[in-house]
C-alpha cells in the first residue's frame, strides 16, 4: 500500500553558513547579512536552530539520519539534490547553482545507492541548462500518484514531464508570480500535501492555472489556503511526518505557525494532534528556505 509519510528523515548539519549569493535572483525570500550580524553570529545561531528543530523531531520519534555539510556550500542545510521512493528509486537531480551542485556528497550517494536499486542520475541535465530540484521543484500526493510543480528558474518543465512519466504520476504544472512579480523558486514553499489535508498558497498561482490546481487538489484533501503575507511567512513549507505510536504530525517553523489564523490552525488540528514547531528564523531570513527545506523524507 502506498503512503503519503514517512518516520524516517535525512538532515545535513550546516559546517557554514551564510545568504547565498548565487541563488539570490530567484529566491526573493533570502535577504543579505547586515552589519548587525556578524558572519559567525550568523552561522552560530543557524548551526543552534538546526540542532534544536533536529532535536525537536526525534524527541517526536522521528527518525533522524544526519550528516555534516561542506564548508563552501551555505545551503547545504537544505539538501534538494536527491530523493527516495518507495517503489525503490534514489534521484540525483540537475542543480541550477555551482555551489549547490557542490553539495552531492559522495559518501551519502554511496550509502543511498546500496539502499535503492533503481538509481536514476540527472546531473547530465545540467548541461543543458535545464533543471529540477527535488521534492522542492515537484510536490507529491503519492497516494494518487500525482506531482505539483510550479515552473521557474529551478524548474523545468520537460524534466518535470519526464519525472511524472518515470514514476507514473500525473502531473499538475502551473506557473506563479511572488509579491515581486517573478515566479515562485521552489513549489514546497508554496505548498504541502499531507494524507487527508493540503495548504497552498493558491494567491501565488497565476489566474489561468490557479483554479485547475485548487480544483484537483481540494478534490482529494482538505485544503487550508494561506495568503501571499503568509506565503512570506513560510506557512506553505511544512510537511507531514511520522512519529511516536505511528502519530501523523506536520512540522514546519514557529514563524510559520504564528502567521496561521485561528480557523486555519482549527482545521490543521483536526487532521494532526501534533503540530511540531521550531524556531528557524536566522535560516528563513539568510537562506530564504524553512522547516520543509530541511527535511529529506527516507521511504
Amino acid at each position: 500500500m502506498r503512503v503519503q509519510s514517512t518516520r524516517h528523515l535525512f538532515m545535513i548539519e550546516p559546517a557554514c553558513f551564510y545568504a547565498n549569493p548565487e541563488t539570490m535572483d530567484t529566491n526573493v525570500y533570502q535577504v543579505e547579512g547586515g552589519p548587525e550580524e556578524s558572519p559567525e553570529q550568523i552561522f552560530q545561531q543557524a548551526l543552534a536552530e538546526f540542532r534544536a528543530y533536529r532535536d525537536a523531531l526525534i524527541g517526536h520519534g522521528v527518525v533522524v539520519t544526519t550528516s555534516l555539510g561542506y564548508e563552501a556550500c551555505p545551503d547545504m542545510v537544505f539538501p534538494n539534490w536527491m530523493s527516495t521512493h518507495q517503489d525503490g528509486q534514489f534521484f540525483l537531480y540537475p542543480m541550477r547553482n555551482s555551489n549547490r551542485r557542490a553539495e552531492r556528497s559522495p559518501e551519502a550517494i554511496d550509502a543511498f545507492r546500496a539502499a535503492y536499486p533503481d538509481f536514476l542520475d540527472w546531473t547530465h541535465y545540467e548541461d543543458q541548462n535545464m533543471f529540477l530540484e527535488s521534492t522542492a521543484s515537484i510536490v507529491s500526493d503519492h497516494v494518487n500518484k500525482v506531482g505539483y510543480a510550479g515552473l521557474s528558474g529551478r524548474t523545468n518543465r520537460e524534466l518535470v514531464e519526464k519525472w511524472g512519466a518515470v514514476m507514473g504520476y500525473e502531473m499538475e504544472i502551473f506557473e506563479t508570480a511572488s509579491h515581486r512579480d517573478i515566479p515562485v523558486y521552489h513549489t514546497d514553499f508554496l505548498m504541502y500535501i499531507g494524507s487527508a489535508m493540503a495548504g497552498l498558497c493558491s494567491a501565488c498561482i497565476i489566474e489561468k492555472d490557479r483554479g485547475r490546481v485548487r480544483e484537483r487538489l481540494s478534490a482529494s484533501h482538505d485544503l487550508v489556503e494561506f495568503s501571499m503575507e503568509q506565503l512570506q511567512a513560510n506557512c506553505g513549507n511544512a510537511l507531514e511526518v511520522i512519529g511516536t505510536g505511528n502519530e501523523k504530525m506536520l512540522t514546519m517553523s514557529q514563524s510559520a505557525y504564528d502567521a496561521l489564523t485561528a480557523a486555519q490552525i482549527e482545521t490543521m488540528k483536526a487532521h494532526y494532534k501534533t503540530i511540531i514547531c521550531s524556531d528557524l528564523k536566522t535560516l528563513e531570513r539568510y537562506g530564504g528556505g524553512s522547516a520543509r527545506c530541511m527535511l529529506m523524507e527516507i521511504f
